[in-house]
């Protein structure tokens, strides 16, 4: 089991390159099977969960040439099987944009339950709500989700509840359904506009993403094209929030500055310089830094995948900070393991009392998810002494060359796998 060992202490300084935004790159593969040309996609993020969507549509049929590690070429026009059961998309989330593409595609798809981080509920009835308003009968049975439909006919959805994967999975299938359909109350992400974007390149008709409010004209068919995903605002978020934790200077490049507006916000009232370039952001903490209040919100608010970052940011700030998570209910399993390394924070249903403290202490502690795994690295470059984070496999579905990226910057961490290891370091660092 391989672990990241880190002698703390170090303030980061240096430029960072962020790599695609996976939540994108996961959608806009699943749309690459669309069509029966040959999609190329550029700026992909070399991590697990995109790995495991490329097994994914290779298994049904889909051809994958890796052209290189950030770029790959699809063609969806030898698909044969449209069940994906295949086991390891149970690992991710985003594996329910097959069905969306498929469904669009085919008329016909079945697709393994998702999986991911289990940071609350996340159910995907809306999901199925809107397919079934498309005309598609799904039903779920043995662990799969089936959608058929003669044919999908545009209509007018409203979803209950703002949700990215929803809007983006009937964004797809109605992109080749017979006619207009509007979604109301839809998600504003950016990488939901992304996807959008992508499906226009290749023929579909869609207006309005980025608003509440997204018009789709079907199309019959999709045609090729070259896309280039946007950067990852969560990546050079926890790179921002690294920076201010261990009070460093770090310009983080290839980003888009007004996707990272709340976060910058949050930097700015907590006592951090931020710069904002063309495509940079420069991020100094040069003072002591203040408490807050912060509320997770869809977008443009503050992200709910920033919250663990900021929460161990507010850890070690003056005074005491609320953080309220309005997204997912188990968001706050990092709190016991931050615990462990002098972190004062009370959960009280979903809000974290926050009071800062001297500075953490390096301990042994494990990555219950993703974003929360980021988190604990973070805290374990600003602690004294060493930190070791166990499970980092969660980290690594989500970023690319982590260690390699912190290693940039001045930070002095290493990913082991043996004590014999752990033990090397110990005395490399001593």
């Amino acid at each position: 089991m391989e672990q990241y060992i880190i002698k703390g202490g170090n303030p980061l300084v240096g430029e960072v390159e962020i790599g695609g935004a996976k939540n994108a790159a996961l959608a806009i593969l699943a749309t690459g099977i669309m069509t029966d040309e040959t999609v190329t996609i550029e700026n992909l993020p070399d991590v697990r969960d995109i790995n495991v969507m490329l097994n994914a549509i290779e298994e049904i049929g889909g051809r994958v040439d890796r052209v290189d590690a950030h770029t790959v070429k699809l063609n969806g026009s030898m698909i044969s099987d449209l069940s994906v059961a295949y086991e390891y998309i149970k690992k991710i989330r985003a594996s329910y944009y097959l069905l969306g593409a498929l469904l669009g595609k085919y008329k016909k798809a079945e697709v393994a339950l998702p999986g991911g981080c289990d940071i609350g509920s996340r159910p995907i009835d809306l999901h199925l709500k809107g397919f079934r308003a498309l005309g598609a009968n799904v039903e779920i049975q043995h662990g799969l989700i089936s959608a058929s439909a003669e044919e999908l006919k545009g209509t007018h959805i409203y979803l209950d509840k703002v949700s990215v994967g929803a809007t983006i999975n009937i964004m797809m299938a109605a992109s080749m359904a017979k006619g207009k359909t509007t979604i109301e109350n839809a998600a504003k992400e950016p990488h939901v506009v992304d996807v959008a974007n992508c499906l226009n390149s290749m023929g579909a008709n869609i207006r309005g993403a980025g608003t509440d409010v997204i018009r789709i004209s079907g199309v019959e068919k999709l045609h090729k094209t070259e896309y280039s995903i946007i950067p990852d605002q969560i990546e050079a978020g926890t790179f921002m929030f690294a920076a201010a934790a261990t009070r460093g200077d770090v310009t983080v490049k290839n980003v888009i500055p007004k996707h990272l507006e709340a976060i910058t916000a949050k930097l700015l009232e907590i006592g951090c310089e931020v710069e904002e370039l063309d495509d940079a952001v420069r991020v100094v903490a040069s003072k002591a830094l203040s408490h807050t209040q912060v509320t997770t919100l869809p977008y443009p608010g503050f992200p709910t995948d920033m919250q663990p970052q900021m929460s161990v940011v507010l850890g070690i700030s003056e005074g005491t900070s609320t953080v309220t998570e309005s997204i997912f209910e188990n968001r706050f399993k990092y709190v016991d393991e931050l615990a462990r390394m002098g972190g004062n924070i009370k959960v009280e249903s979903n809000i974290a009392i926050v009071t800062g403290v001297k500075g953490y202490m390096g301990a042994r502690v494990s990555a219950p998810d993703l974003r929360a795994g980021a988190a604990l690295v973070i805290a374990g470059l600003a602690a004294e002494g060493i930190t070791i984070v166990d499970d980092i496999y969660y980290i690594e579905r989500g970023y690319e060359d982590f260690n390699g990226k912190l290693l940039s910057l001045g930070a002095q961490v290493e990913k082991v796998s043996t004590e014999k290891e752990i033990l090397k370091f110990k005395l490399k660092v001593s």
